[in-house]
């Protein structure tokens, strides 16, 4: 079920609604239910797999819980089989394919025959998402960070908790296992608070993500018709749609979380605002970032090492991450490039530094400050060529004819299909549209920098409180995308 569905828009008031008329001591099946609900309306079969990864580091859980922390040793077979068999999981249906037709081409470059067959598997939704968050829950578990959850049906939720099952955030036990014990009365403020924070998610995902695909997915699946700014406009504009697209599910579910009373975190804080690129990681999917910091960047020895080996651990780090978000070498390259760019930024600090004050920028601070904004924005473009291209070829492409003339973006246009949008004939709204939609976005965050834009309208009259939310109502209605376009992250 997607958050932007007409099935949504019933199922999660009837939620809702049954959530706060049950007594607190049985909401958690309601949940439970509604979240295996929601999953199931994609591919019942595959909620096995969801079940089966439950069950299975439940019990691990319980049974590394039953052996002291001076007997850590006797919980490490539980954890490597919950690890296993999840990795093993997430390998099969996710990279099995990619590692067999690698194979496949070095044979074959190398003279030798390979006969390994390819499946046919659909990626379960979500599977990249609760995997890894089962996993931190049975890693905490094994080091005493956290105790194993006694009650099933609690653990259950913790896992298919229908907010941030499919896209995240990617929860940690010790934030929201303790929060489904709990019990919240209805709350107006934090329910309108929470809706707010939906309505700016559909906002985001509406108007912003979806106009801008159009434009978008007409250049990256036809790059060699276009050359010079079309492409580089294509890329920008990717770089807001990746934002608006997944930041507005986070704020979504963080929002329909709110709403029943819980707290999920964070997951971005105006990235593109970013001064540097280890700045743009604690900004940018901050659930996913933290998760690869805490179990694996720190467990491989983090900074407290040796430089090269530092320099490795950071390298290593973003090329997993890489590979996480899909089974591609355009996301290995994305990943490795962010972790070029890491160790670049360390290594060559004292110079940058040294450049910036030997020009005068250091007396300019404001000055400063959007010069390396706009310095991070460049390079985290550049390395969004690759985690959108569907090839490599089509990135080296993309990035070769970039600046070679000025191309010519009214030809995007004429190829955009409009027919199913109100009021609009032609593309240039879209266009127009797109970046007034960013402008109002950006807006919002420089003024969020200095506090709260709630805050600033709940302290206006009423009449231009209501005169703010009908204007945002009816700029969705007429600009946004209703075509039900799924989230980029669901293919993660």
């Amino acid at each position: 079920m997607l958050f932007n569905s007409t099935e949504f828009f019933i199922f999660f008031p009837v939620v809702v609604t049954l959530y706060f008329l049950t007594p607190h001591n049985r909401r958690w099946i309601i949940l439970l239910l509604a979240s295996y609900y929601f999953y199931m309306s994609w591919k019942p079969a595959y909620s096995i797999i969801l079940i089966a990864s439950t069950v299975l580091d439940y019990l691990t859980g319980r049974t590394m819980s039953r052996y002291s922390d001076e007997e850590k040793n006797k919980r490490r077979p539980y954890l490597y089989i919950s690890l296993f068999a999840n990795l093993a999981t997430l390998t099969l249906f996710k990279y099995y394919n990619f590692f067999n037709e690698s194979a496949h081409g070095l044979a074959q470059g190398l003279g030798m025959n390979y006969a390994m067959p390819a499946f046919e598997l659909l990626l379960p939704m979500g599977i990249s998402f609760y995997t890894f968050q089962t996993m931190s829950y049975s890693i905490d578990v094994y080091h005493g960070r956290i105790k194993a959850e006694k009650h099933l049906g609690i653990f259950a939720l913790f896992i298919t908790f229908f907010p941030q099952l499919v896209a995240g955030p990617i929860e940690r036990a010790e934030n929201l296992l303790g929060q489904l014990r709990s019990s919240f009365d209805f709350d107006y403020g934090r329910v309108v608070a929470g809706l707010r924070r939906m309505a700016w998610g559909f906002f985001k995902k509406i108007v912003i993500a979806d106009n801008l695909a159009l434009l978008v997915n007409q250049v990256y699946n036809n790059p060699t018709d276009y050359e010079g700014i079309t492409l580089i406009l294509a890329t920008v504009f990717f770089a807001f749609q990746i934002y608006c697209d997944f930041s507005g599910y986070s704020d979504i579910a963080i929002g329909a979380a709110q709403v029943m009373g819980y707290n999920l975190m964070e997951n971005f804080r105006r990235p593109y605002f970013s001064k540097s690129i280890a700045e743009f990681w604690s900004r940018w999917h901050i659930s996913l970032s933290s998760w690869f910091r805490d179990y694996l960047y720190i467990p491989l020895g983090g900074n407290r090492v040796v430089k090269w080996r530092w320099y490795y651990n950071l390298f290593i780090t973003f090329m997993v991450s890489g590979l996480w978000h899909g089974a591609n070498w355009t996301f290995i390259v994305w990943g490795a490039l962010h972790g070029f760019y890491l160790v670049f930024a360390l290594v060559t600090a004292k110079q940058r530094n040294a450049l910036a004050q030997a020009i005068g920028l250091t007396n300019y601070p404001l000055l400063y400050k959007w010069v390396q904004v706009l310095s991070v924005f460049v390079l985290v473009c550049f390395s969004w060529i690759f985690f959108r291209a569907n090839s490599l070829s089509d990135a080296l492409y993309i990035i070769k004819y970039s600046f070679v003339g000025l191309g010519n973006f009214s030809q995007v246009f004429a190829g955009v299909n409009l027919d199913h949008i109100l009021f609009m004939e032609q593309g240039a709204k879209v266009f127009a549209v797109s970046v007034i939609a960013i402008l109002v976005m950006e807006t919002v965050h420089l003024i969020q920098r200095n506090g709260s834009v709630s805050q600033l309208i709940l302290q206006r009259p009423a009449v231009i409180r209501w005169s703010v939310y009908y204007i945002a109502l009816i700029a969705v209605l007429l600009f946004g995308q209703f075509g039900n376009q799924e989230f980029i992250y669901f293919q993660f």
